[in-house]
């Protein structure tokens, strides 16, 4: 007999402990979604600002309403060009259409690009440099979230677009030269700006998406975390409160959406 069982027993529990529970990670529940810090702030009945922080998950449903543009973007106003981080509810942005909007709604997130996704989801931004899509279009860099949409319709999809013109990711732009991929390894802040209407915002001589969720994205989630999702917009009490889609948007049933 041993004259240190304690001892004998720390042993061979160590040599014989599965591998599994040695390391904690392999002990987490898989399928379990990465959850991000997001903030938003939104214009209250009275005039008031709100200011919210919430805890929720790193889906795309969620993630699509505050990866859109970076800190320092700059977009229109009725007062000339603010930029995004300095953006407020009550703020008047001008419109593609030519119209001023109030906006309403303002969320933001920080991510890091070049960190790999739990989701496995490309976090990467696109930069466009200036005149890639004409004469000062845009006048400067502009650098979008992978959730940003450009009003301009890509080349495999004008054959279905009859000509109109169609809301798509900007990175379905890329090429490598003047419109480029970046993934920085340090943190970086992304917004999204929604208006009472869907529309677009001018954006150094280009059009961008306002927040909209789309027709589809929020039918394919539970009940559950539909409700979740809208404790991040006080301003509406349903999907249907985001109001039509200005615009059809490649990616959302393809044909589908661009015949819409």
């Amino acid at each position: 007999m041993s004259m240190y069982p304690t001892r004998s027993a720390a042993a061979a529990a160590t040599t014989k402990t599965p591998q599994s529970l040695q390391d904690p990670k392999r002990m987490r529940p898989g399928g379990r979604p990465q959850v991000r810090r997001y903030t938003t702030t939104t214009l209250l009945p009275n005039g008031d600002i709100c200011e919210t922080r919430h805890l929720a998950p790193a889906l795309p449903l969620f993630e699509d309403a505050f990866c859109a543009f970076a800190r320092g973007t700059l977009i229109e106003t009725d007062i000339g060009p603010i930029a995004v981080e300095d953006l407020l509810p009550g703020d008047r942005v001008l419109t593609g259409d030519g119209a001023t909007e109030e906006v309403i709604w303002k969320g933001n997130v920080t991510i890091v690009p070049g960190l790999k996704q739990v989701q496995k989801r490309d976090m990467k931004l696109t930069r466009i440099t200036s005149d890639s899509f004409g004469m000062a279009r845009p006048m400067a860099s502009v650098i979008c979230g992978p959730s940003a949409r450009l009003l301009h319709t890509p080349d495999q999809f004008r054959a279905l677009s009859g000509g109109n013109r169609v809301l798509s990711l900007a990175r379905s732009f890329v090429d490598g030269v003047n419109i480029i991929e970046t993934a920085p390894p340090t943190p970086v802040e992304l917004y999204h700006v929604c208006l009472p209407r869907h529309a677009t915002l001018r954006i150094g001589g280009l059009e961008f998406e306002s927040y909209h969720p789309g027709t589809q994205s929020a039918r394919m989630i539970s009940h559950a975390m539909r409700s979740l999702y809208l404790n991040l917009f006080p301003h509406v009490d349903s999907v249907g409160g985001f109001g039509p889609v200005a615009f059809p948007r490649a990616g959302e049933g393809q044909v589908d959406a661009l015949r819409a």
